[in-house]
């Protein structure tokens, strides 16, 4: 399926689980520049929820483009997508960079969302407080290997640091892999850059403490990113519940399947 947006370009979509009683949820995968990933999350929830998934601007199955790559531009991006199902409001669930895009559509518009599902994400302070340990803690995961030179290969191995299993990483990685697209690096430091100059900014929190949308804040206890960075937007916000689950890196619901969908699904069903 097609979603055509204000300024022309052609966005990936799909719909499942229409019509399942915990009413609409739109995903927001990690990047920025990557491709929607969850397809193991939607055997989890297509049961209980219709479920609506999307490729961001520039990446995947949707339309290459010069961008522009600002999170404005990908708040837009995903209203398009919500109007496209004729969505009037919604639960949105983001995932790493997804989960700051969701955290700011949100916030754009609160109206519009009855519960915010925050996941892997890195908080509102500055990327300075986290993004130091996330290099160590990667080199540490990462040993003695290698890195190939060129993608797919090297997406692989560094996606496999992302899960607490190392027996089981590489596999993991390869189908994060499958089907592969080519990554959209300028789509990538541009939102990065964005990034490091909006978080911590006491604009940023202050639109947080205001927030009157519930939200649900989930996170792998074993997240190479620091999670002590989450603890800025918990403290900020007014209604929020957080779960860690201990024995998942930072697809929660890849290792941690059963746990994920309890605390998912006890979001949906009390949502407003």
């Amino acid at each position: 399926m097609t979603v055509i947006t204000e300024d022309g370009v052609r966005l990936w979509a799909s719909r499942s689980g229409e019509g399942n009683p915990e009413g609409p949820l739109i995903l927001c995968h990690g990047g920025p520049g990557l491709w929607d990933m969850f397809g193991d999350m939607t055997g989890l929830f297509d049961d209980r929820a219709e479920l609506i998934r999307w490729d961001q601007r520039g990446g995947g199955r949707s339309e290459r483009c010069e961008g522009p790559w600002t999170t404005e531009r990908f708040v837009a991006d995903l209203d398009a997508v919500r109007r496209h199902f004729g969505v009037e409001r919604t639960a949105v669930l983001g995932h790493s960079w997804g989960a700051h895009l969701a955290l700011s559509y949100t916030l754009a518009h609160p109206d519009r969302v009855s519960t915010l599902i925050y996941v892997s994400g890195n908080g509102i302070g500055p990327v300075s407080d986290w993004h130091p340990g996330y290099k160590a803690n990667l080199a540490a995961r990462l040993g003695e290997r290698g890195l190939p030179e060129k993608d797919p290969e090297r997406a692989i191995v560094l996606w496999s640091a992302d899960f607490a299993d190392p027996e089981h990483a590489l596999e993991q990685a390869r189908r994060m892999a499958d089907p592969w697209f080519e990554v959209n690096y300028a789509c990538n430091r541009a939102l990065s850059a964005e990034i490091r100059q909006t978080a911590g900014t006491a604009e940023l929190r202050a639109a947080c403490r205001a927030l009157d949308v519930p939200v649900l804040i989930v996170d792998g206890a074993e997240d190479i990113r620091p999670r002590s960075a989450v603890d800025s937007l918990e403290e900020a916000l007014p209604h929020v519940r957080r779960v860690v689950l201990p024995l998942a890196g930072h697809l929660p619901w890849v290792e941690s399947p059963a746990a994920f969908r309890e605390a998912v699904t006890g979001a949906l069903a009390a949502r407003p």
